[in-house]
């Protein structure tokens, strides 16, 4: 392995054995590609994910590693291909993705075309085992890892932030060099939901002045489990995210003109008011879909609640107890 790769391709998985060679055989089957590798890094698997994975490097020597981290994370297994990684160019994406045949291809034509970039991203499609209900609108995509923001290009930086995701994702190194790693203290751990790590990387970039494209063009498939089509799931994962944006404190949450209460901003007890009350409406004029929008947004600041109050009266109690 020379170290003349344009493209380094990272994929961090756990027990996913089964959802997992379809995602790498879609990477080695791509079209023209240039130059590049895949780093499967094994996040302390416990299924036959290793043999598997081993088994395709003898059949792909030249373009397939596989890594063992045993700390338990995304972002452990994330930041071990970085580690290992030998391009300039930095991919990822997810053990239950697709990627189309050409996306190798156009991440290293985008970044050359951009020179002025450091972080690209682009559309993470569905494929549905079957028609998804009626709830589950594009509005609700966020717990699925999905994302379209339609066919025209632009720019994602300090002035327009928004989020581009890890099944779909490639960085210049030079940006790690800037602002780090990812963070371990928002990362999905094992079957943990509602993970942050994507999120909070492009926060310090934009701090730091750093400027992303997103390209339409630039597309992977995800397979959609059954489980995540159901409401349950997405119960979990909306109180998940709760709790990982009260550890994240971003200044656009904690802003607010009447100061906080318990260690939560106030403007947040005002917006659950709105919710409960847009709950209870919709319940009563039986907009099932609706109610369980609002439902999901109480949840989220239900999984931000417990974190804060916890935080909260632990650094009470412990200030009492100095």
């Amino acid at each position: 392995m020379g170290p003349t790769l344009d493209v380094s391709v990272i994929v961090s998985t756990y027990n996913r054995c089964g959802l997992l060679e379809g995602a790498l055989l879609s990477l080695l089957a791509q079209n023209a590609p240039p130059d590049f590798e895949v780093l499967v890094v094994d996040n302390n698997s416990t299924d036959d994910t290793r043999a598997a994975v081993q088994s395709l490097a003898a059949q792909y020597p030249e373009r397939l590693r596989y890594f063992f981290e045993p700390k338990q994370g995304l972002s452990y297994g994330r930041n071990t291909g970085i580690a290992n990684a030998t391009a300039q160019i930095i991919a990822f994406t997810d053990d239950d993705v697709r990627v189309a045949p050409d996306w190798v291809y156009r991440i290293k034509a985008a970044f050359e075309a951009n020179p002025d970039i450091d972080f690209l991203g682009g559309k993470v499609t569905p494929r549905w085992p079957e028609a998804p209900p009626s709830w589950l609108t594009e509005a609700q995509w966020a717990p699925l890892a999905l994302l379209d923001y339609g066919n025209e290009p632009f720019y994602v930086d300090s002035e327009k932030q928004l989020c581009l995701i890890g099944a779909n994702l490639a960085f210049r190194r030079r940006a790690f060099d800037k602002v780090g790693l990812f963070k371990t203290d928002f990362q999905r751990v094992k079957d943990g939901i509602g993970s942050l790590e994507d999120h909070e990387m492009l926060l310090r970039l934009w701090s730091f002045n750093c400027r992303g494209l997103y390209l339409p063009q630039l597309v992977v498939t995800a397979e959609i489990e059954v489980e995540r089509m159901e409401k349950h799931y997405h119960r979990r994962w909306h109180a998940g995210h709760g709790r990982f944006y009260a550890a994240l404190r971003s200044p656009e949450i904690e802003r607010s003109r009447l100061g906080s209460i318990f260690g939560i901003p106030a403007h947040l007890y005002r917006g659950a008011l709105k919710d409960i009350w847009g709950w209870t409406l919709s319940r009563v004029r039986n907009r099932r879909d609706q109610a369980f929008a609002y439902e999901l947004r109480l949840r989220h600041f239900g999984g931000f609640v417990r974190r804060r109050w916890s935080d909260f009266f632990s650094f009470r109690h412990q200030g009492q107890a100095g």
